[in-house]
């Protein structure tokens, strides 16, 4: 590994610790979503009809298992209701609430004031800059990672 990518792999350490411990205060202050399950309810908020569990673990590339745990305490918490689909009686579809939507608000906004806070003295062009270089970084890892997972089956 050469230096820039092992002093990459400290900074994303850093990062990783950050977004815990920002994680661990959200959940301390404000317990509108609670812990673990804030994801799930943006990808089904992110569907404007609905969506089916299996769709929600495909897009959050998540297990089926922890899909299904996560809506059901979304459900218990009143934030996602479970609706029939009409073009398949045997599935259901997620559908956020109104109480759901308003924990999510209430969850972004405090996001966005600490946010705020922390890029105070950032210019919006490093804003940017720094926003469309996650998207790409995150992207490529994707693609790295599918890459990798792909030699692994080979062998």
């Amino acid at each position: 590994m050469d230096t820039a990518a092992r002093e990459l792999g400290t900074r994303l350490h850093d990062l990783l610790t950050g977004v815990r411990l920002l994680k661990q205060r959200r959940v301390d202050e404000r317990s509108a979503v609670p812990p673990g399950l804030l994801g799930p309810l943006m990808l089904i908020e992110r569907s404007a009809s609905g969506c089916h569990a299996r769709e929600l673990a495909e897009r959050g590339r998540l297990d089926p298992s922890t899909v299904s745990r996560a809506v059901g305490a979304l459900v218990a918490h009143g934030l996602v209701e479970r609706r029939p689909d009409p073009t398949d009686r045997r599935a259901s579809q997620l559908i956020i609430t109104p109480a759901g939507r308003a924990a999510l608000a209430e969850t972004n906004d405090w996001y966005g004031q600490l946010l705020t806070r922390a890029l105070a003295d950032w210019t919006p062009d490093e804003v940017a800059a720094l926003s469309t270089a996650l998207d790409r970084f995150t992207r490529d890892l994707g693609v790295a990672l599918a890459h990798h997972n792909n030699q692994e089956d080979a062998r």
